[in-house]
Parts: C-alpha cells; sequence; structure tokens
C-alpha cells in the first residue's frame, strides 16, 4: 500500500511539473516593477519624491560591456554559457569565463 500511494505521488508530481506555465511579465520588467515600488517606500512611508529608474542593456563583442556615463551596471550576461562575471567601476561588465563571444550589461539610472 505505501508503495503504492509513493508511486502515485511522484505520478501526480510529474504531471504537475509538465502544466506549462505563461508569465505576463519577464523577470527583468518585474524587477524593475519591484524596484520601482521600493523606491517609493522608504522606511515603510511613501516617498514625497518620485523617482524614476530607467534601464538599459548594451551588448559588446568580447569580454567587457561598458554603461552610457551616468548609468550603473546592476547585472551581466555572458555569451558560451558562461556564468562567471564582476562589475568593474560600477558601470562595466565584465565576463571571467577564459573564452567569450558577447558581454550584455544591464544599465540602469535614477532620476
Amino acid at each position: 500500500m505505501k508503495s503504492a500511494t509513493f508511486c502515485l505521488f511522484i505520478f501526480i508530481s510529474l504531471l504537475l511539473l509538465m502544466v506549462p506555465v505563461h508569465t505576463r511579465e519577464s523577470a527583468n520588467s518585474l524587477l524593475e516593477k519591484k524596484i520601482k515600488e521600493l523606491l517609493n517606500y522608504q522606511d515603510g512611508c511613501p516617498s514625497a519624491v518620485t523617482q524614476t529608474l530607467s534601464c538599459t542593456s548594451v551588448k559588446a563583442m568580447g569580454t567587457l560591456a561598458s554603461c552610457p556615463a551616468g548609468m550603473v551596471a546592476t547585472g551581466c550576461s555572458c555569451g558560451f554559457a558562461c556564468g562567471s562575471w564582476n562589475i568593474q567601476n560600477e558601470n562595466v561588465c565584465h565576463c571571467l569565463c577564459p573564452i567569450i563571444d558577447w558581454t550584455v550589461a544591464r544599465c540602469c539610472h535614477l532620476a
């Protein structure tokens, strides 16, 4: 009886994994939305100053991608499935893998 219950549990779990999930917003837009919400609520009170978060992606060939003046790098993506990167001088994405064909910097500006 226990093995039949266990098999049924595994079967139902696998069926749940096969159900397609559709999201209306991308991860980037959700992240930007949450950051904007947090900026408007400081110390639990709505901010009297309205601030705008503006973000863009900059793609470059090679291991470095630089953000435009006045923007800071908030994240990086690297080619060849490299997941090792760092941010230098707050505005440059640097991919750390030995072979990289492209680098993308996510650049944001708070105004």
